[in-house]
């Protein structure tokens, strides 16, 4: 019978993306009830160098594996069944970034295994694994569990925290695979790098967002103002980025980015419903908006009825000289 975690490793630019150390965290915490240890995979170029920092991170052990020069989802995906295989483990662990939410579906199809999709909580009963997730664009959550293993999960960014306990060296090892020329039918060529300095907002603890009520483009330089101060990624609804204000990357929503933060603040949002689907798992929600009506006012743990343009510049002023008394 298999046991232990597997969780695969996304890393950009020769970094660990701290969505994937949030993902290893949760693995490293559910193992004891588990069983068989925590098991972490790094694919593809510099995956030696960033070996040695899963271990204190809360891996038992490292797997490297060579062969994957390009990001291809079917080289990846192909790569995660074979390292399954090799340490017998009953669950893999991807965050669900971009790329997670790619690669996790179809690792489970190539093992004709359960999905559980965007998970922001997990529990360990009886030697198997117990999840909630979101479903019906947010309005519901969902108590699951796989009837078989293996089984796949995806993690939800910002809903994990990266290991806290004691710091140990997982051991190290190469694992061979040779990936097929057919896995390589579809390439990432480029990724396309952010605003200088910008932050992701997946990944950010805090998150300061705005929609159509902002007036402009231009109507941004307050938000940013406010993200500044707060040490903040900006995000931004879908109206916004079709009409071309930001860009997708900021995106918030059911066709962006799903955000769970410790603090997320809706400027000028009124909270349809696909938006709400990728931040009611946030910690805190912050809304300010002048309809007192508005949706997102029902998600939100609390609510300012004002103009986003006179309201915006107060809480910054207000915000930065409480923080330069501290």
């Amino acid at each position: 019978m298999a046991h232990g975690i597997l969780v695969v490793l996304e890393n950009r630019g020769g970094v660990l993306k701290h969505a994937s150390l949030a993902a290893l965290g949760e693995a490293a915490r559910l193992a004891p009830a588990v069983g068989g240890g925590v098991t972490a995979l790094l694919l593809g170029p510099g995956a030696e160098a960033l070996a040695e920092d899963a271990g204190p991170r809360g891996a038992d052990r490292v797997l490297t594996m060579q062969g994957i020069e390009r990001w291809s989802t079917e080289a990846a995906a192909n790569a995660v069944v074979a390292a399954l295989r090799s340490v017998d483990a009953a669950f893999v662990f991807v965050s669900a970034t971009t790329q997670g939410r790619d690669l996790a579906p179809a690792v489970a199809a190539r093992l004709d295994a359960a999905y559980l999709a965007d998970c922001t909580q997990l529990s360990a009963h009886a030697g198997t694994l117990h999840a909630q997730r979101p479903v019906y664009a947010g309005k519901a959550m969902l108590s699951t569990r796989p009837m078989a293993e293996p089984a796949v999960f995806s993690l939800r960014p910002g809903a994990f925290d990266a290991w806290s306990g004691p710091a140990t060296a997982g051991t190290v090892s190469a694992l061979h695979h040779t990936p097929a020329a057919t896995d390589f039918s579809a390439v990432v060529t480029a990724i396309a790098a952010a605003s200088s300095g910008a932050k992701d907002v997946a990944e950010a603890d805090i998150v300061v967002s705005g929609g159509r009520g902002l007036g402009s483009a231009e109507g941004f330089k307050a938000l940013e103002d406010l993200a500044a101060v707060l040490g903040a990624a900006v995000g931004a609804s879908r109206a916004v980025v079709d009409l071309g204000w930001r860009p997708h990357s900021e995106q918030v929503g059911q066709t962006g980015k799903v955000v769970a933060p410790k603090l997320y603040i809706a400027c000028g949002i009124s909270g349809a419903i696909q938006h709400l689907a990728g931040m009611t798992t946030s910690k805190v929600i912050v809304a300010i908006n002048k309809d007192a009506e508005a949706p997102i006012f029902k998600v939100a743990d609390y609510g300012i009825v004002g103009d986003v343009a006179e309201v915006l510049p107060a809480l910054t002023a207000a915000l930065r000289q409480a923080l330069a008394q501290r």
